[in-house]
């Protein structure tokens, strides 16, 4: 439940960021003008697409997460993409994958579709417009990886998804309402979460043994301490489990 909190807590904070890159197509969405109920299913339908492509990406990131656990380098993978998270947190990414040929189909190909206007196109624009290069999206990924399963990895993008669905619904309905000096001051908590993410994944890897925070992995197999009858796993994997009573 924790790692659920952590994603709409990213997505939340992160879609003030978001206004920046998504607030302008959200604009420019043909939703002006039409009634209050088409107005806002339309905008659903877009923001559906996003967060269904998120999660497609985060079963993604949780297979891939899964493939270090398999190998025994639950630990090592905790640890490394605390690290490469801050390391974006000190040093921004960019979006300097934007060139590549992929990402440039992706823009071409979102163009085409947006050009239409019509309102079957919106939700494939929305799951379009979840491959657009973002920094915000590859911290959540990162997240998704760290997971170390698909499900975790899907409801970890989807939570992701979710936080940002308020905002990337009221910059189309409300347009001007959220000034750039409060966007500014809530952009300024998005490095903290970020931050703390990090830390948690890294003491989660570090295997110094305090519960919920750095749980104790013994690689060799052997019995960790435990607060009842331990159960020993593959991979080195060594959990608690509650005796059976009789």
């Amino acid at each position: 439940m924790g790692f659920l909190i952590a994603a709409i807590s990213l997505g939340l904070l992160g879609s003030f960021h978001c206004i920046g890159m998504c607030g302008p197509i959200a604009l420019a969405l043909p939703v002006h003008n039409k009634p209050p109920l088409v107005k806002y299913t339309l905008i659903f339908l877009y923001n559906l697409g996003r967060i269904i492509t998120y999660s497609v990406l985060g079963v993604l990131a949780g297979i891939v997460g899964k493939s270090f656990i398999f190998a025994g380098l639950q630990q090592v993978l905790s640890v490394s993409v605390g690290i490469a998270l801050l390391v974006y947190v000190f040093i921004p990414f960019r979006n300097g994958v934007s060139g590549y040929p992929f990402f440039l189909w992706i823009r071409t190909s979102f163009e085409r579709v947006f050009s239409m206007g019509s309102r079957s196109s919106l939700f494939l624009v929305g799951l379009l417009n979840g491959l657009l290069p973002c920094g915000l999206v590859y911290v959540g990924l990162a997240g998704a990886v760290a997971t170390g399963d698909l499900l975790k990895g899907a409801l970890f993008m989807a939570g992701f998804g979710l936080g940002t669905f308020p905002m990337m619904i009221l910059v189309p309905v409300s347009g001007g309402l959220i000034t750039m000096p409060v966007r500014k001051k809530i952009r300024k908590a998005i490095p903290v979460v970020i931050a703390v993410m990090a830390v948690f994944l890294i003491l989660r890897g570090l295997n110094l043994g305090i519960p919920y925070v750095s749980p104790k992995v013994d690689r060799s197999g052997t019995v960790a301490t435990c607060h009842s009858q331990p159960a020993i796993y593959p991979k080195g994997m060594v959990k608690c489990a509650v005796p059976h009573k009789n």
